[in-house]
């Protein structure tokens, strides 16, 4: 389980990560999402050690990263596929990572099996390696310890559509026999295939976390007008909060039928009036990222 607990990030005056808290059970996937500049990776470097809180904690099975006496039996993390000697061969990497972590190195041809890796990929060094085997390589080195909790920060930048498939079949199994999983990734179609629960971060604080059905059920409801500054005074005085959406209309916490009611007391015409859920998790992030202060981060 990893849970992290108000969890604070500041370089002087700007906050990276502001007060974060979320849990990551066992038997599931959860998707960490939020624009470049939300404070994900940020996050995902404190949770590992990497980086220092100002304030606030983060444990694995109730201990910090750092207190872990071999982190690699127990977590596994992938947070950076650049980050490998480009000198060795895939083969070398994980045999060094299976001494230090005194993993038998009998695992080591088995794991590249596992990743997609085969014989001759393995013989060949990392450095003419092409992004989407870096990532299966980074992958290799995160299962080696057969840990039951994986941390990956953006693991399907460089693959292919099979190799994106792919992961979301390992991943989904890992989960599946018990494992934790917190996964950060731009691809929110894939996040939504495979993640149970979701954590949405917008300029470092948490915006939007829970159940993948649960965030796209109670999004709310998206409405258009041709008049947009006469149905947004109609909501007003039918006493319905609204918010600016990405795609010109207005986010309404409130089930479609009060809005198109209080749109038609006022004589609005509407264009758009349905769910907010409907559009699916990429809707669901841009609306819950598109407040100004996530603009600022993202600048």
């Amino acid at each position: 389980m990893i849970s992290v607990e108000n969890l604070t990030k500041r370089y002087g005056p700007h906050a990276a990560v502001d007060d974060v808290s979320f849990t990551c059970s066992p038997g599931t996937v959860t998707g960490f999402l939020g624009p470049n500049g939300a404070g994900k990776s940020t996050t995902m470097r404190m949770i590992c050690g990497l980086t220092s809180p100002t304030s606030g904690s983060a444990t694995v099975d109730g201990v910090p990263y750092r207190r872990l006496p071999n982190p690699g039996r127990r977590i596994g993390v992938l947070l950076d596929a650049s980050a490998q000697h480009a000198g060795r061969t895939g083969r070398e990497t994980l045999a060094l990572a299976a001494r230090t972590m005194g993993v038998d190195p009998a695992r080591v041809p088995a794991t590249l099996d596992r990743v997609g890796l085969n014989a001759a990929a393995a013989k060949r060094r990392v450095g003419a390696y092409s992004l989407g085997m870096r990532q299966r390589l980074g992958l290799a080195h995160a299962l080696l310890g057969d840990p039951r909790i994986l941390i990956l920060d953006e693991p399907a930048n460089g693959l292919d559509p099979e190799g994106i498939f792919w992961m979301r079949g390992l991943l989904r199994d890992f989960a599946d026999r018990g494992g934790t999983v917190l996964l950060s990734s731009h691809l929110l179609r894939e996040v939504e295939a495979v993640a149970d629960r979701l954590v949405v971060i917008g300029g470092g604080r948490v915006v939007a976390q829970g159940g993948r059905d649960e965030l796209l059920a109670g999004a709310g409801t998206l409405v258009r007008a041709r008049d947009p500054h006469a149905l947004r005074a109609a909501l007003a005085s039918a006493g319905l909060d609204a918010a600016s959406s990405t795609d010109g209309g207005l986010l309404v916490h409130a089930e479609a039928g009060a809005v198109g009611q209080a749109a038609a007391d006022a004589g609005v015409a509407l264009l758009e009036l349905r769910p907010a859920g409907s559009g699916g998790l990429e809707q669901l992030f841009l609306t819950l990222t598109a407040d100004q202060s996530t603009r600022k981060a993202v600048r």
